[in-house]
């Protein structure tokens, strides 16, 4: 049962705990700070957090205690030598998501950054090296198979590590698409195909796709999701072909945020927006789709959700799921659980600021 819960804020980070039924906020940590990133490594039990300083940069700390202390550690930093499309030096503007290497690695962190970089860590993130195989690709340096969309660099956002296979490993970029690697990072290969880049003059382009968010399903790793730009888009076979499973008929298409069922490869929930142009709830209501279906069928999820005048919308990492209960938090500050699959929806705050990350304990 979850007892806690992260919410990283542009203002600090929050935690809930859960006492009986009710989750009440108990902690803050790094009051006034933008928390850009956090995660909680089962492994070790350490919680990482990581800090966008307007002035000072991208920070890293680290807890062992739950919070009750932090420590800082270097973040990942690019060498001196390196490039980035343009030709101009690459520096670190943001650490984007962190993810350990999987049971067989327990030392082992992976790093993904803007601008485009993946980096690893086989100390527990007390040293990281840039992932020079990915960085030279051969497309990385093309402007126009990797490039900018909301942000003025490429990022890698999500890492997924095969769990019968800790050296087989996904990334996605924005913008470029899903690369896979089977040999621990020595070498990596695109996985697009099947994928829809409707913003490019060949929407079927090999990479320059904008993945938003990607999963692989536990107990099935063969069966990946991910939210795209370009609607909602699964794959059966380990990312060999993509088919898009977006409603035709509904809102489940555009978003940022996506969850998936690690126990039932055909459960998943997003949170829609209009469009990248208005980036509000569709209708200015708050809705939650699920398929139970494999992406066949979406059901819309309101009970509990404001359905007038919602200016909400839902990033990436604010969406996360620990067996039936789900959690989000809103770039207006508000957080809405549900205990039962997204049947129906609590409020847990109202008065937090832009959150750009959720977590379970």
């Amino acid at each position: 049962m979850q007892k806690k819960l992260l919410i990283g804020t542009t203002k600090g980070l929050v935690v809930f705990e859960k006492t009986g039924q009710d989750w009440q906020i108990k902690t803050t940590h790094f009051l006034g700070l933008p928390v850009s990133v956090i995660y909680v490594n089962e492994l070790t039990n350490t919680w990482w957090a990581g800090i966008s300083h307007h002035h000072w940069g991208q920070k890293l700390h680290f807890s062992t205690d739950e919070g009750q202390t932090w420590q800082e550690v270097n973040p990942p930093a690019y060498p001196l030598d390196a490039q980035m499309g343009s030709g101009k030096p690459a520096t670190l503007k943001k650490i984007w998501i962190i993810q350990h290497g999987g049971a067989a690695y327990p030392n082992r962190l992976w790093v993904g950054t803007e601008p485009g970089g993946l980096f690893l860590s086989e100390n527990n993130g007390q040293t990281f090296q840039l992932v020079e195989s990915l960085w030279n690709h051969p497309s990385r340096m093309n402007q126009q198979q990797w490039f900018g969309t909301g942000r003025s660099e490429p990022f890698i956002h999500s890492i997924v590590v095969d769990p019968t296979d800790h050296n087989h490993i996904y990334i996605a970029v924005s913008c470029a698409g899903i690369f896979e690697t089977k040999d621990g990072g020595k070498k990596w290969q695109p996985c697009n195909k099947g994928l829809i880049a409707a913003y490019l003059p060949n929407p079927h382009v090999e990479i320059g796709h904008d993945p938003h968010r990607l999963f692989a399903c536990t107990v099935n790793p063969e069966i990946l999701w991910q939210q795209n730009h370009c609607g909602i888009f699964r794959s059966i076979d380990g990312a060999k072909n993509w088919q898009s499973v977006s409603d035709k008929n509904g809102i489940a298409n555009y978003g940022f945020a996506l969850a998936i069922d690690h126990q039932n490869p055909e459960r998943a929930w997003v949170i829609p927006a209009v469009s990248d142009e208005l980036r509000i709830a569709p209708k200015q209501a708050l809705t939650v789709c699920r398929t139970v279906d494999g992406g066949q069928t979406w059901q819309s999820l309101t009970n509990g959700l404001p359905q007038e005048n919602c200016f909400d919308i839902v990033f990436r990492h604010a969406l996360a799921i620990q067996g039936d209960t789900l959690v989000f938090g809103t770039t207006t500050g508000n957080v809405y659980l549900s205990d039962n699959q997204g049947d129906g929806w609590t409020c847990l705050s109202n008065n937090l600021a832009r959150i750009d990350c959720v977590c379970f304990v």
